[in-house]
């Protein structure tokens, strides 16, 4: 079953995840899911943008719009992992 999800939500995460989600929750418009309400709370915590994949998968599938959160999940947590440690060396 494929449900839609707010195109604002979609692309407003690409860039700020944890902002989103924020806006979403307060105004009750986060994607219908079947993690528990802690889990939602931890994740977009410390993993907001792996919490906004499973919403997505969840919701739309494997589709397009996976497959472009997944990757700059990815590239986010690749190659700006590296940059904090460059600034506390120098």
């Amino acid at each position: 079953m494929h449900t839609e999800i707010a195109t604002w939500f979609l692309v407003l995460s690409l860039f700020v995840p944890r902002i989103t989600l924020l806006i979403a929750y307060l105004s009750h418009g986060i994607p219908p899911n079947n993690i528990p309400f802690i889990g939602d709370l931890l994740l977009a915590a410390f993993l907001p943008r792996a919490l906004v994949v499973i919403y997505i998968y969840e919701n739309l599938g494997a589709g397009p719009w996976f497959w472009v959160h997944l990757a700059v999940a990815i590239a986010v947590y690749v190659f700006g992992c590296g940059t904090a440690s460059r600034r506390r060396k120098k």
